[in-house]
């Protein structure tokens, strides 16, 4: 019986995920077993699994119809063995000590979660990219009160966002019957019923995972057309979070106001992509929409944005002016489209 499953869910990354299955094979600590679950796959994916699974018993590949990344996971968990549980994308990478250092502190502290930093790589064109470190100091909480008055500071760092940068003890998952819902952005409202009664919990500062902002269409690159109706689900999940914490003090209420304020300058970029077919003049009537929610008028009055950039973007929003705001979201999109390095920057300070 592996100590740890880690699960990877796998579509479209044959370029990539050779890379990603190596880097969990060759873990220092060598007690697991990698579930790769080829979700359909129709670029060799599943082939590059198959010859990467002959050669090393620990990597479990299963092979499906196209149905998700929540769908593969969930598969996945199914069967998992491990005493802990850990997750990773398929074009990211771990560094070769990520899965022993979450294991010895768990142990250690006897923890039901332990959530390490990460790097965003994001590459731009001849290869270069930029580096954010997303990290929080090492930490081991006394007591669940402790982490949730603390939870500030690590969504605020991003390391309570996604499901790739954690290592959770099985029972606990199996105890409150836990698994991805069938949507997408799936990672978030997974992570949140995971922290929402866990008791015992420790942070590592080391930046072992690498996200990579590589793929033009990759799932953080692409335009949805319901991206406004989904930020407003996931802020009502962050209200409805702290309620069941019993916590809303100035640092806790700014951290979610601002964080919401900032993702509606997201929805409203979104809006501005060349890829919505709206015509200029629905994509205006969304964006007053957007700005005539009493929500945000709630979080700037909260919202304290932590950059020089962020508090001149937002002065549209203040404003209220439709017009600046789409034009914003369209300069923010040309940046994002033909100057990585540059968006990258904008973003890791904002």
């Amino acid at each position: 019986m592996p100590v740890v499953s880690v699960i990877m869910p796998v579509y479209q990354v044959a370029a990539y995920v050779e890379r990603a299955v190596r880097s969990v094979l060759g873990q220092t600590y060598a007690d697991l077993e990698l579930i790769a679950v080829d979700d359909g796959s129709t670029d060799g994916s599943g082939a590059v699994l198959d010859a990467l699974a002959r050669a090393d018993a620990r990597l479990i590949v299963l092979h499906q119809a196209n149905a998700g990344a929540p769908a593969a996971r969930n598969r996945a968990l199914e069967m998992a063995r491990g005493e802990y549980v850990c997750f990773a994308d398929a074009d990211d990478w771990l560094e070769p000590e990520m899965i022993g250092s979450m294991v010895s502190l768990a142990r250690s502290h006897g923890l039901q979660l332990v959530v390490t930093g990460f790097t965003i790589d994001t590459y731009g064109r001849g290869g270069r990219f930029v580096r954010d470190v997303r990290s929080q100091p090492d930490e081991v909480f006394a007591t669940q009160r402790a982490f949730r008055e603390a939870a500030y500071r690590l969504f605020d760092a991003n390391l309570l966002y996604t499901p790739w940068n954690k290592l959770v003890r099985m029972d606990y998952l199996r105890a409150h019957g836990l698994r991805f819902p069938q949507t997408f952005w799936d990672d978030f409202p997974f992570v949140l019923s995971v922290v929402r009664d866990v008791e015992r919990v420790g942070v590592l500062s080391g930046a072992y995972y690498h996200f990579l902002r590589a793929r033009s269409e990759s799932e953080t690159a692409r335009y949805r057309p319901q991206m406004y109706e989904k930020r407003e689900e996931e802020h009502g999940w962050m209200l409805d979070l702290y309620a069941h914490w019993g916590l809303w003090r100035p640092q806790d209420a700014e951290m979610v106001q601002r964080r919401y304020v900032e993702r509606v300058l997201g929805c409203v970029e979104n809006v501005a992509s060349p890829a919505c077919t709206l015509s200029r003049g629905e994509k205006l009537s969304q964006v007053r929409a957007m700005l005539d929610n009493p929500r945000v008028a709630q979080a700037l009055s909260v919202a304290r944005p932590r950059s020089a950039h962020m508090k001149l973007l937002l002065l549209a929003v203040r404003g209220r002016s439709a017009r600046l705001c789409l034009l914003e979201g369209r300069l923010l999109g040309y940046a994002r489209r033909h100057g990585a390095r540059l968006y990258a920057l904008l973003k890791a300070r904002r």
